[in-house]
């Protein structure tokens, strides 16, 4: 059944009328909890990626990692020739000492703003890394389906995708905290 325009148009005026207490009401809730607080979401998206790097790499420490790493290794444009300089087994580690180093430059970048920068520039360029071997896995997509149904594969690095966004952030805020602290004026702001 259609209701008349007038109807809808009356129940919206109403609906509107009702949302900005409930709404505010929730963001009272969310500052009174410190949801609001200034450089929250720096903060987290900074601790969340020390955490990802530091659990990756503690991955590839221990040889479980290797069989399951070799096959992206090898067929990731930027990355291909890990296995052929250095082995699968060395390039797994040269993949976690990579990992822990990113993370800790990452993790100093709370104190230390170019070393917090050095870190995101890391971080971005693994997952520049990661996200262009999606076009190149053999598999990647589900055969019954086509593109772009998932397989493991390819689910597994299609997070990257968010991991490079967030790594791009952190590379525009850890460089517009930089030149605020150094004083230099740029059309760039830091909302931290």
């Amino acid at each position: 059944m259609l209701t008349p325009f007038n109807t809808l148009h009356s129940a919206s005026i109403e609906n509107l009328a009702r949302r900005p207490k409930h709404m505010n009401a929730l963001i009272e809730i969310m500052a009174r909890l410190g949801f609001l607080a200034e450089g929250l979401d720096y903060g987290l998206l900074r601790a969340s990626m020390i955490i990802t790097f530091y659990i990756f790499g503690y991955a590839k420490w221990h040889a479980y990692d290797v069989p399951l790493l070799t096959p992206l290794l090898k067929v990731g444009p930027l990355i291909f020739w890990l296995v052929p300089t250095f082995g699968a087994h060395g390039a797994v580690l040269f993949l976690g000492a990579s990992e822990w180093t990113i993370g800790t430059l990452l993790l100093l970048g709370f104190w230390k703003k170019k070393l917090g920068l050095l870190g995101a520039i890391g971080s971005t360029a693994t997952f520049l890394c990661t996200v262009t071997i999606i076009p190149f896995l053999p598999g990647a997509w589900e055969p019954s389906v086509g593109f772009p149904a998932l397989t493991m594969s390819s689910g597994f690095l299609l997070k990257d995708v968010v991991l490079l966004a967030v790594s791009l952030c952190l590379v525009r805020q850890d460089a517009a905290r930089l030149l605020q602290s150094t004083g230099q004026v740029t059309g760039m702001r830091s909302a931290y």
